[in-house]
C-alpha cells in the first residue's frame, strides 16, 4: 500500500502572519530526501520563488535531528534516516493577492504552491492535509472554504482533506474566516459562493443567481447534449477590500479580489459598472475550468514548476477568455446588447492605444510572458501588446470570420468545443490524468479543420503579424456599425500621468506624442506649466486653457534635477471607437442574434 504525504497547516501567529506546515514522509528515500517548493503558480506567469517566504526549517526522525542542507533557492536536501521523515517549518504569508498566501487576525489564504513542500519521487502518491484552526477564542467562529475533497472533516470545517495526488493539492486554494457563503447549482453541480471580508448589505440572492446563469452558459458551451460540467463542486471564494481587482482559475475554484463597493446591494437592481466588472471576473475565471485548466498548451502538459513553461499559444488560452467572458455575460441574459458592445469598444480602444501593438504580436507576447506583460515597465505601451486584450480581439475576429464565412452555419464555439473533445475530455473529473496538450503549430490545422474556412491569413496577419484586427469590416455582416469619434482638436502631452502624493507624475511618456518629442520621460514629475504650478488634481483644467499647436513651457522633476522644456501641443489622437447595432437589414440582425444569444 502507498503510504501518503501528510501534512498539517496552522495560523499559528496571525498578527505575525506565519504559518506553521509540519510534512511527514513515512517511507523517505534511503539515498536522503529531497523537497522543494515551486517558484511559480499557474495563470500567473511570472517566477515569482515562494521558497523566500519559508523563515525556519528544520527535520527530525524518530525523535532526533536530521540534517537538512539547501541545495538551491527553492530545494531542500535531508540526510539519510529511517521513516518517518518530519520536517517543520514557517511561512511568511502578507501578500494580499490571489497568487500566494495572507494571514491576520481577519482572515487566512493560502495557495498549495506557497506552503506546501513538494517530496520529490513520490509525487504521485495520495496527499493528505490536515487544516488546523488557529489557536484563541477569537477565531472560535472562524470556518474553512476549499473545494478539497474531505477526508475526516465536515465541509466548511477544520481536519482532514486529501488530494489524489501533489498536482491535484496544490490547485485547490484555502479560505479560513467568518465568511458569508451561499450556494446554488448549476445544472445539477453545487456551486459555493464564500465572501470575505466586511460588505454591509450583501445581496447573496442575486449573486447566486447571476452566477448560476453565467455558469449554466459555460456548460452548456461545452457540453451542449449532456450539459456535464467538468468538476463534482465548485468554489468561487473573493476577497472584498476597498479597492481591488484580481482572479486566478483553479480545476475547481477560483480565487478572486475585488472592491466592496462592486458587490450587489440588497435593494439595488441596477447592473452597476463595478458590478458587471466583477461578473465578468467570474466568467472569466469559469471558462478557465475548460480553457487553460483541462484544455492546455503542451508546454503546460505536465506543468514544470521549477521554470517557465514557454508557450507561444496565451492568446488562445488567455485571450479567447477574455473573450468569452463578457460574451457570456450577454448570453447569459445579464447585460444588454449595447452594453456589449461598450465594453467591446472599450477593449479596442485600449489595444489601439499603445504602439507597442505594432512591434509585438500576440504570439511573441504569449512567449515573453515571463519577462515582459508580467514585469512591464513605464515603456511597456510602447514595447508590448497585452495576449489578454489583443487575444480577445483576435478570438472576435476569428468567431466572426467563421460565422460569416458559413453563413453562421461554423463558429468559435465548434473550435472551443472540438478543442475540448480532443483535449480536454481525457482528464479526470476533478483531477488530471496527465492528457497531451495542444502543440504549438497545430493550431491553425484544428481551427481550419473544424470550420472549413480557411485561416492562415488571418494566423499571418493577427496572430503572428502585427495588424490590427479590422473591426469595422467583420462586424459589418452583423449589422454592427463602427465609428471613431476622437476629439482632434483636444490638445494632449502623449503622456499618461498618475498621482504621487500631491504631484503629478509620468507614468508612461507614449512614443510620437508632445511629451516625447520634446524630451519628457516617464516617472519624469511635473512642477509647473507656462509658470503655473501643476498638481495632480489641476493638469486637466490647465491644458483645457491652450489649443493644438500651442507650445508650452514645462518644469519638471528629473530624479532630483529640475528641468525645463518646450512642448509643443499634439491633438489627442487615442482612438475612440464606438458599436452601434442597426436594425437592418434583417439578415444581418439574424446573424447578430445568433452569435450573441447562442
Amino acid at each position: 500500500m502507498i503510504q501518503p504525504v501528510r501534512y498539517s497547516i496552522l495560523p499559528k501567529d496571525p498578527a505575525a502572519h506565519l504559518f506553521e506546515v509540519v510534512l511527514t514522509v513515512d517511507t523517505p528515500d534511503p539515498a536522503g530526501q529531497r523537497f522543494m517548493l515551486p517558484a511559480w503558480i499557474p495563470g500567473s506567469y511570472m517566477i515569482r520563488e515562494f521558497a523566500r517566504n519559508i523563515v525556519r526549517i528544520a527535520a527530525r526522525a524518530n525523535g532526533r535531528k536530521v540534517a537538512l542542507k539547501k541545495t538551491d533557492k527553492h530545494s531542500w536536501q535531508a540526510g539519510r534516516c529511517d521513516g518517518p521523515l518530519v520536517l517543520t517549518y514557517e511561512v511568511y504569508a502578507w501578500d494580499l493577492s490571489v497568487r500566494t498566501a495572507h494571514l491576520d487576525q481577519t482572515h487566512a489564504f493560502f495557495n498549495g504552491t506557497s506552503v506546501f513542500l513538494q517530496v520529490i519521487g513520490q509525487e504521485q502518491a495520495p496527499h493528505e492535509v490536515d487544516i488546523r484552526r488557529p489557536e484563541g477564542a477569537a477565531f472560535a467562529d472562524w470556518r474553512v472554504a476549499t473545494a478539497l475533497p474531505e477526508l475526516d472533516a465536515e465541509r466548511y470545517g477544520f481536519g482532514l482533506y486529501q488530494a489524489a495526488n501533489y498536482d491535484e493539492l496544490i490547485d485547490h486554494p484555502v479560505e479560513l474566516g467568518t465568511f458569508a457563503l451561499a450556494t446554488f447549482r448549476a445544472h445539477g453541480v453545487q456551486h459555493d459562493v464564500v465572501i470575505t471580508g466586511q460588505v454591509p448589505n450583501l445581496d447573496l440572492t442575486r449573486l447566486c443567481a447571476d452566477l448560476k446563469k453565467v455558469c449554466e452558459a459555460q456548460i452548456r458551451l461545452f457540453e451542449p447534449g449532456t450539459r456535464r460540467a467538468p468538476m463534482r463542486r465548485y468554489v468561487f471564494m473573493t476577497l472584498a477590500v476597498g479597492d481591488g481587482y484580481g482572479g486566478l482559475e483553479h480545476r475547481a475554484s477560483t480565487a478572486l479580489i475585488c472592491s466592496r463597493a462592486d458587490l450587489p446591494v440588497q435593494g439595488k437592481k441596477e447592473m452597476t459598472d463595478g458590478y458587471r466588472t466583477y461578473l465578468g471576473l467570474c466568467s472569466h475565471e469559469y471558462f478557465h475550468t475548460w480553457n487553460v485548466k483541462r484544455i492546455k498548451p503542451a508546454a503546460f502538459a505536465p506543468y514544470d514548476l521549477q521554470s517557465e513553461g514557454y508557450t507561444s499559444l496565451l492568446w488562445l488560452f488567455e485571450g479567447f477568455t477574455s473573450y468569452y467572458d463578457d460574451l457570456m455575460l450577454v448570453r447569459a441574459g445579464l447585460i444588454s446588447e449595447a452594453d456589449y458592445f461598450k465594453l467591446l469598444a472599450k477593449t479596442a480602444n485600449g489595444v489601439l492605444r499603445g504602439s507597442g501593438r505594432t512591434r509585438q504580436s500576440v504570439a511573441e507576447s504569449s512567449f515573453d510572458a515571463w519577462v515582459k506583460y508580467y514585469r512591464q515597465d513605464e515603456n511597456a505601451p510602447n514595447a508590448i501588446v497585452s495576449y489578454y486584450t489583443k487575444g480577445s480581439l483576435v478570438g472576435l475576429g476569428l468567431d466572426l470570420t467563421i460565422r460569416a464565412a458559413t453563413n453562421g452555419k461554423k463558429s468559435l464555439d465548434d473550435v472551443m468545443r472540438a478543442l475540448w473533445e480532443r483535449y480536454g475530455r481525457d482528464f479526470y473529473s476533478d483531477g488530471e490524468s496527465g492528457g497531451r496538450g495542444l502543440e504549438e503549430g497545430d493550431a491553425l490545422a484544428l481551427f481550419e479543420e473544424v470550420s472549413g474556412v480557411s485561416l492562415k491569413r488571418f494566423f499571418d496577419r493577427h496572430i503572428h503579424g502585427t495588424d490590427d484586427v479590422a473591426l469595422d469590416k467583420l462586424l459589418a455582416p452583423f449589422g454592427v456599425t463602427v465609428a471613431d469619434k476622437r476629439n482632434g482638436g483636444k490638445p494632449s502631452l502623449g503622456a499618461r500621468t498618475v498621482k504621487e502624493g500631491n504631484e503629478c507624475k509620468l507614468a508612461n511618456v507614449y512614443e510620437g506624442g508632445a511629451a516625447h518629442r520634446a524630451g519628457l520621460s516617464a516617472l519624469d514629475l511635473l512642477v509647473a506649466i507656462d509658470g503655473l504650478r501643476v498638481n495632480a488634481a489641476n493638469l486637466d483644467a490647465l491644458m483645457s486653457r491652450y489649443g493644438v499647436g500651442d507650445t508650452v513651457t514645462v518644469h519638471a522633476f528629473r530624479r532630483d534635477e529640475l528641468m525645463v522644456f518646450s512642448v509643443r501641443l499634439m491633438a489627442d489622437d487615442a482612438a475612440q471607437l464606438t458599436l452601434t447595432a442597426e436594425t437592418k437589414p434583417a439578415a444581418a440582425t439574424r446573424m447578430r442574434a445568433a452569435w450573441l444569444a447562442e
